[in-house]
C-alpha cells in the first residue's frame, strides 16, 4: 500500500514537471513573435535615422578635420617663438632630492621574542628579520620598521601564532637565551610601502 502511494505521488510530480515545461516552451515561443513583430516596425524607423546619421557623421568629421590641421599649424608657429625664446635663456637646472620612504605609523604593539625552527605560516624557513603578526591587523608578506632599541629594523611578517592576535607581534631571534632576555616590549611599528 505504501509503495502505491509512493509511485502515485512520484507520478503526479513528473506530471507537474512536464506541464511547467510544456507551458514555458508555448510562452517563449509567443514572446519571439512579439518581438519580431516589434522588430520590424523598429526596421523601418532605423533605416530612415541611419541616412540621416551618416550624413550628420560626414559633416561632423569634416569639422574636426579642419579643426586638427588649425590646431597643428598654431603648434608650429608656438614651437617656433618658444625655440628662439629657449637660445636666448639656456640655462640648465638640476635638482637632487633624496628621500627615504615614509611608511604609514601603525602604532605601538606588544613585542615579545620566539626561537623555534621549521617553516613559518607562509611557508618560509625561519630566518633573522621574520616576525610572527596577527595578519588581520598586519597581512602577511608586508614589510615593516620596528622600532625596539637594539632590535629596531625592517622586518617581515611572514608568520603566525595562536597567541598572537590583536597589536601583538612575536620577533624570531636565533637562540633561545636571546628571545627570554628580549622579554616583552612596547615596539613601534610603520608599514612599509
Amino acid at each position: 500500500m505504501k509503495d502505491l502511494v509512493r509511485g502515485g505521488i512520484i507520478l503526479s510530480i513528473l506530471g507537474l514537471l512536464a506541464i511547467f515545461i510544456f507551458a514555458q516552451t508555448r510562452t517563449e515561443n509567443g514572446l519571439d513573435s512579439a518581438m519580431n513583430s516589434h522588430l520590424q516596425s523598429n526596421i523601418t524607423l532605423t533605416e530612415n535615422l541611419s541616412t540621416e546619421v551618416l550624413e550628420a557623421a560626414e559633416q561632423n568629421e569634416k569639422g574636426q578635420l579642419q579643426d586638427k590641421s588649425n590646431k597643428e599649424k598654431q603648434k608650429k608657429e608656438d614651437q617656433v617663438s618658444e625655440g628662439q625664446t629657449q637660445e636666448k635663456d639656456n640655462k640648465l637646472v638640476e635638482k637632487t632630492v633624496s628621500s627615504r620612504a615614509v611608511g604609514v605609523n601603525k602604532g605601538k604593539f606588544t613585542a615579545t621574542a620566539y626561537c623555534l625552527r621549521g617553516r613559518t605560516a607562509s611557508g618560509a624557513k625561519v630566518r633573522n628579520g621574520i616576525i610572527a603578526a596577527d595578519p588581520r591587523v598586519l597581512r602577511l608578506g608586508s614589510t615593516i620598521n620596528l622600532t625596539a632599541g637594539g632590535y629596531s629594523g625592517d622586518y617581515q611578517v611572514l608568520d603566525t601564532g595562536k597567541r598572537i592576535k590583536g597589536r601583538r607581534l612575536d620577533i624570531w631571534m636565533a637562540s633561545c637565551a636571546e628571545a627570554r632576555r628580549f622579554g616583552r616590549r612596547s615596539v613601534t611599528v610603520t608599514l612599509m610601502p
